[in-house]
């Protein structure tokens, strides 16, 4: 610390250009931290997905359905604790813009199955009683503006109800929120019987099953069981963990961990090229000084160690700012709510990597212009 003032006025001899360093390495990390962000709501629900429970949709496509008589027949599975069912509702609501994730559930098995949703009382009794019920997360109620007791109408693009119509108009009874950070709060969930009933077709099928087991160890075992209890049958069963099967469903769009990963590689190794100029063209200008320092008693390591300092200190300022940058605008929320990301904040882990990066990214650009400053002769130096 007895250094920093030395450091410093290094630093301030040529503003302009620290400054633009310091701006482009904090445009890195902002990128960083935002791609951060982006990454997580793409990953939505993998991280607290359940490790006791595994997913069963059609073997050739989840737009297959199956028979709801599947599930008493899972449940006689050795290894099953439980199963319920969803199905892909597929609406909208006022303009097409506005998707979110719609799905007719069993009310008690549903929340009993995901016990992550929390709900109060007043308004899970309200969903067993209301034949129109349903119930959505706290992100899309902010999204919205609802509030229980609204009239939901849902615009379907794929189901049309027996009197030709496509309107569905749901009472909002419930607005559920996530036990633990990372929990999907978006989806939307109404009663299946009013579903069933009132479709034009499908009666009696399902979109897939959220099965409970007993030993998560047992995962593939149990679901080998499962696809082999329904081979050869019209509707053949692929079961996987729900961790996986969201992280199929998720890569759907493309491989968004490899392309953030891409381009923060890109990024930093610019970064990489800005600052080691920047210490590289410092060091050229004060080489008569580093010989004073010598000559004066600074040893070679304790001049390379000033050099690297610098480096650091350069790294530390734009990448601590765009950080902090970073996580004060993420924190704003998701800035495209049409894309339907329903998990949109800088993770803790992320930030400890971005702050690993931070020194790494100026001991690396430090490290050339320090070595040559180690290896710099007291009376070739003062010559110059």
């Amino acid at each position: 610390m007895k250094y920093l003032h030395l450091l410093w006025r290094n630093l301030t001899r040529k503003k302009l250009r620290t400054v633009l360093t310091v701006l482009a390495i904090l445009v890195a990390f902002l990128l960083f931290g935002y791609l951060s962000a982006v990454r997580q709501a793409f990953n939505m629900g993998i991280e607290v997905a359940g490790a006791d429970r595994l997913i069963v949709r059609h073997k050739v496509s989840i737009i297959q359905f199956l028979p709801i008589s599947y599930e008493r027949r899972m449940e006689q599975i050795e290894g099953v604790a439980d199963a319920v069912h969803q199905t892909w509702f597929g609406g909208v609501y006022q303009e097409p813009k506005n998707f979110f994730a719609q799905m007719p559930v069993e009310p008690v098995e549903f929340l009993e199955m995901y016990p992550e949703y929390v709900l109060e009382p007043p308004e899970y009794e309200a969903f067993l009683n209301t034949r129109t019920g349903a119930i959505t997360g706290v992100t899309t109620a902010e999204r919205f503006g609802w509030k229980v007791g609204d009239r939901i109408p849902i615009e379907a693009t794929i189901w049309s109800k027996k009197d030709g119509t496509r309107t569905w108009e749901f009472d909002l009874v419930g607005i559920y929120e996530g036990a633990e950070k990372g929990t999907d709060t978006t989806g939307f969930f109404f009663r299946y019987d009013y579903f069933d009933e009132a479709r034009a077709w499908g009666e009696g099928n399902v979109g897939w099953y959220t099965v409970r087991i007993d030993d998560p160890d047992r995962a593939a075992e149990i679901a080998e069981a499962i696809d082999r209890e329904f081979a050869n049958s019209p509707a053949e069963t692929k079961a996987e963990p729900e961790g996986a099967f969201m992280q199929g469903f998720a890569k759907q769009i493309g491989d968004v961990a490899a392309i953030v990963t891409a381009i923060v590689t890109m990024a930093f190794f610019t970064m990489l090229l800005v600052t080691g100029n920047t210490m590289a063209q410092s060091v050229r200008e004060r080489i008569g000084e580093l010989g004073v320092l010598k000559a004066l008693g600074f040893t070679h390591r304790g001049v390379l160690g000033l050099v690297l300092a610098e480096s650091c200190l350069i790294a530390v300022l734009g990448g601590a700012l765009g950080l902090a940058l970073a996580a004060w605008l993420v924190s704003f929320g998701d800035p495209t709510p049409t894309a339907s990301l329903p998990i949109f904040y800088f993770p803790a882990r992320d930030v400890v990597i971005g702050v690993v990066l931070i020194f790494l990214l100026g001991l690396a650009a430090g490290f050339f212009p320090a070595l040559r400053a180690l290896r710099l002769q007291t009376a070739d130096a003062l010559r110059r």
